[in-house]
């Protein structure tokens, strides 16, 4: 019951809410007990006019239109109850949803490096889903049937105290029985749910990456794979309902077994006329209401396993320690030449050995720096740990003499742009595109980063200008054009510090001819950090670190790098013999 109790608490703004609809839904139910109480009294001044006994058409009359007004009353108390619980129910997605993605937002990136996507997505969906049907179950079922439940057995013990004792006997084999099925229901819910968190990830990852799926004509064993998860999905279902129907059978022939011997005792009664007729009306009435108190709780109890399973995944989400308080700390203020000091920084990534040992350098202001080294060497680590997307195992990193730990994540990330070798772009115009990392910026401004990024021709091409929409991850774009959007991004964030990642790795000669002269314009009076395996990309660089398997093997300058044995010498040799080849290939000098 612990994810029962902390949906209580996490819907706390909306408890006043909760008590209004409470209150007119316990209004509503009583009202509709009324109904068989003024049934009996109607039937009872009948068969005294029919017995010539002391009746009145007057008393009769009143009592007809004291049952309809009390039926509109009902009708008014539900409507209003209906459109306050529609009210609340859209606060309380609204709410549980900015909740989760508040909280998402602020997970360490150790958190992504492990999730899929299309997972954490279907965890939010299905526990919002959950929650807020469990906190519809609690106005609409909970409190009300309790309600009704005591007055139907009080109203019967009034009359007969073994009609009652017996009714009260539905209670405990019905709960039971319904405590039993939903139980072995939840066992196979949690399940069905792991399968199909990981069958929802996998569909969302082949629609991101649907060129690769298609280039490798692989449709059909990912649509194989997804078919295979749902038949499983399936095989536990059929599970589920053989044995909730046939527990569901037990339940309703006890329950008709136990009913139809009350209804015995009351059609005895009214026979040996121990009871009136009127007493019979509201008896059998009662008796007919007293299903529904039942079956709310059965469903309650369903509600509550399934709150129970469907939101676990969400409070893991929300039990995750959070790293960064994005809130917190909202500086704008750009630092002026910057310097980056790694002193004996050391990391590794969860489960693993580690990636960097012991590192230590320093890049001052204005300076070019160029990281090297084969693939795994820990060159991205050491980006990823200046964005403080990590922070080290070991060791200190200093900003400007300041060590990390003691700036926020957001003043670091502020006083840097990223060039991604990926193009990280989202499926929004182009305008929303430059200035996502300054949002303020005028129209002139973003054309003016446009220029600088060689992007305005082609962006003043498209029809729509500045506000064309480029598709998901720029699908619509060139892989230069791409680029250049994201080189105009960074340029109107205009921080002190750039990195480029692997920023021209795809491209082709003439598209990447106009990214670095974009570059250019975007690295002036900037202290710059470029991943690079073509050294075209890092031909101007003041220094070079060299890394080989998590530690710095030399820093120096290019030209000295050149013309010394290394792992910079041995690659820079491979490139140019490559380019010989090429040019003796097609007879070229």
């Amino acid at each position: 019951m612990k994810n029962i109790v902390r949906i209580i608490k996490i819907s706390k703004p909306l408890h006043r809410l909760f008590g209004i609809i409470t209150v007119l839904i316990v209004a509503y139910s009583l009202l509709s007990l009324v109904t068989p109480i003024l049934s009996k009294l109607i039937v009872d001044e009948i068969v005294k006019n029919i017995q010539h006994k002391n009746s009145s058409i007057n008393h009769l009359i009143f009592l007809i239109v004291l049952s309809f007004l009390a039926s509109v009353a009902s009708i008014i108390l539900n409507s209003i109850s209906d459109r306050l619980g529609d009210y609340l129910a859209g606060r309380l997605r609204q709410y549980l949803t900015e909740k989760f993605y508040y909280k998402v937002l602020g997970l360490p990136q150790t958190y992504f490096d492990t999730a899929v996507s299309g997972k954490i997505v279907n965890q939010l969906n299905r526990g919002i889903e959950i929650i807020q049907d469990f906190a519809n179950t609690a106005t609409n079922f909970i409190l009300p049937s309790l309600l009704q439940s005591i007055f139907i057995i009080a109203v019967l013990a009034y009359y007969n105290l073994y009609i009652a004792a017996f009714s009260v006997l539905l209670f405990p084999v019905y709960i039971g029985l319904s405590y039993f099925s939903i139980k072995q229901w939840g066992k196979y819910e949690v399940e069905k749910n792991r399968i199909d968190d990981i069958n929802r990830g996998r569909i969302q990852e082949v629609i991101l990456n649907i060129p690769l799926v298609k280039s490798f004509n692989t449709q059909l064993e990912e649509f194989r794979l997804a078919v295979k998860n749902l038949s499983e999905i399936n095989r536990i279902y059929d599970k589920q309902s053989n044995m909730y129907h046939l527990v569901d059978f037990i339940r309703n022939f006890s329950l008709n077994i136990i009913l139809l011997f009350v209804n015995i005792l009351i059609f005895y009664g009214a026979f040996k006329q121990s009871i009136t007729l009127g007493t019979m009306v509201l008896m059998l009435q009662l008796m007919a209401q007293i299903r529904a108190p039942l079956f709310a709780m059965s469903f309650i109890l369903s509600r509550v396993q399934a709150a129970e399973s469907g939101s676990k995944e969400y409070f893991d989400v929300l039990n995750t320690k959070s790293t960064e308080d994005f809130e917190k700390f909202k500086d704008t203020k750009k630092i002026t030449k910057a310097t980056i000091e790694f002193k004996n920084v050391s990391f590794k990534y969860k489960d693993s050995k580690n990636v960097l040992n012991d590192i230590s350098f320093k890049i001052g202001p204005f300076e070019k720096i160029a990281l090297v080294g084969h693939s795994g060497a820990g060159k991205t680590t050491i980006v990823n740990l200046i964005l403080k997307f990590y922070d080290p195992v070991k060791g200190e990193i200093l900003l400007n003499g300041v060590g990390y730990k003691d700036l926020s994540h957001n003043f670091v990330r502020n006083n840097v742009s990223l060039v991604f070798q990926d193009s990280e772009l989202f499926s929004s115009s182009i305008r929303e595109n430059v200035s996502y990392g300054n949002k303020k910026a005028s129209d002139r401004e973003i054309v003016n980063a446009l220029k600088l990024a060689n992007a305005y021709d082609f962006v003043m091409d498209f029809n729509d200008k500045l506000d064309t929409f480029v598709g998901e991850k720029g699908v619509k774009l060139s892989g230069g054009q791409k680029q250049r959007i994201q080189i105009a991004r960074a340029i109107l964030k205009d921080s002190p510090i750039v990195i480029l990642d692997e920023a021209t790795s795809s491209l082709d000669s003439k598209s990447e001819s106009q990214v670095h002269e974009a570059l250019e314009n975007l690295m002036r009076k900037k202290l710059v950090i470029i991943i690079a395996h073509r050294f075209s990309t890092i031909q101007n660089v003041e220094k070079v670190i060299v890394i080989n398997k998590g530690k710095i093997e030399d820093f120096d300058s290019p030209q000295k790098l050149a013309n010394k044995e290394g792992i910079y010498s041995e690659l820079l040799r491979y490139q140019i013999e490559g380019n010989k080849r090429l040019l003796e290939k097609f007879d070229l000098k």
